[in-house]
């Protein structure tokens, strides 16, 4: 496993251009075939691409175009036995302690969980056949469906204990991961939502109302992730992105002092992606506790606020980074992807999106070379 990013790096979602919009609107009500929408976003995904490398970047994703939400990839259609429920009523409940954090989207599973078959293989071929750089392929990480649902939303018919909803849930990861690497994928990011909310104490109160404890959660989170990279094969490049949410009833508020030891040091990861654009993210000196074998990616580009970073705001807050961990293992990206779902964007323009991630290109290659 390759054990360093590229010194420029970003997450992987792209804003999504009113045309592909239109066209998955269509397609949601009947008015398009899958064949028509298809080559929408094959059109839109020549573009973000383009985009991609004439910013500099020498790693380029989709975009997530032909996603509705992150998690789309694979977590929801990418595994039998598991469905989404819309819902406000279930999930987190409503509490007074700890304000309104209710799940509309609950990941229910409602028999055995297994691989469907190949969900990012094609879509991967795609962009490998309209550039001659790095591709990479997102997936949503495995603690998604447990953390989001509790053991409320697990089937007891199917599962009895956990166990076994873990060992199928890991089985299909693998299979996933396989197939990526049939299709000639050899960079895949993980992203996981779970692990820093741990550190919340709103996260923390609502995991014991549904009678979770977040001391439990960490060592097993951690040993679920642990147990998808063993089987990345050796020659893949692999990055875990720990992701705050871009939901606001969903955000982490909370640095990663209180999860720092236990995923810098007990996941076996080469490289993570951090996010580091607001106060909220706390400081740099977790980073200490990041083993000589591991790299970080400072996510310091605000991928939702139009202004611009300057290039010494950048190097300013990676020269303080570099107090607690070498410069010669930090690399970095804008915060999070564009657009995390099909309808995130707000004042965010393809220009500006463009401008920032050049920036970080640019201001990579003043720090790094």
């Amino acid at each position: 496993m390759q054990h360093r990013p590229f010194r420029a790096e970003h997450i992987g979602s792209l804003l999504r251009p009113a045309a592909l919009r239109a066209a998955r609107t269509e397609f949601d009500a009947g008015a398009r075939d899958a064949a028509s929408l298809r080559a929408v976003e094959d059109a839109a995904i020549r573009d973000v691409v383009k985009l991609q490398e004439d910013a500099g970047l020498q790693v380029v994703t989709d975009g997530e175009l032909r996603r509705s939400t992150y998690s789309d990839s694979f977590t929801i259609g990418g595994l039998n036995g598991v469905e989404i429920r819309m819902t406000e009523p279930e999930g987190w409940s409503k509490s007074q302690t700890f304000g309104h954090r209710t799940a509309r989207r609950i990941p229910a599973v409602t028999g055995k969980v297994s691989w469907k078959g190949p969900q990012n293989a094609e879509n991967f071929r795609f962009l490998a056949s309209v550039t001659s750089r790095t591709g990479k392929v997102t997936l949503p990480g495995p603690a998604y469906i447990h953390y989001r649902a509790g053991r409320e939303h697990i089937s007891r018919d199917a599962y009895p204990t956990l166990d076994n909803f873990w060992s199928d849930l890991v089985g299909a990861y693998h299979k996933e991961i396989a197939s990526l690497h049939a299709a000639g994928c050899r960079y895949v990011q993980i992203d996981e939502t779970s692990l820093v909310k741990l550190g919340d104490e709103r996260a923390r109160g609502l995991l014991k109302e549904r009678g979770d404890d977040w001391r439990d959660l960490l060592p097993l989170y951690v040993d679920v992730v642990n147990r998808v990279l063993r089987g990345v094969p050796a020659d893949m490049r692999v990055g875990l992105h720990i992701c705050r949410s871009q939901d606001p009833s969903w955000q982490a508020n909370v640095g990663y002092d209180p999860i720092a030891e236990a995923v810098f040091q007990g996941i076996e990861v080469p490289f993570f992606f951090l996010e580091y654009d607001t106060e909220r993210s706390g400081g740099f000196e977790p980073l200490a506790l990041v083993p000589k074998d591991r790299s970080i990616v400072l996510g310091l580009v605000a991928p939702k606020i139009p202004e611009m970073e300057t290039a010494d705001y950048l190097k300013r807050r990676i020269d303080e980074a570099a107090r607690f961990i070498d410069l010669d293992r930090l690399a970095l990206s804008p915060q999070c992807g564009f657009a995390t779902n099909a309808e995130v964007g707000g004042a965010m323009t393809e220009a500006i999106e463009a401008a920032k991630l050049k920036l970080v290109v640019d201001v990579s290659r003043e720090v790094w070379g």
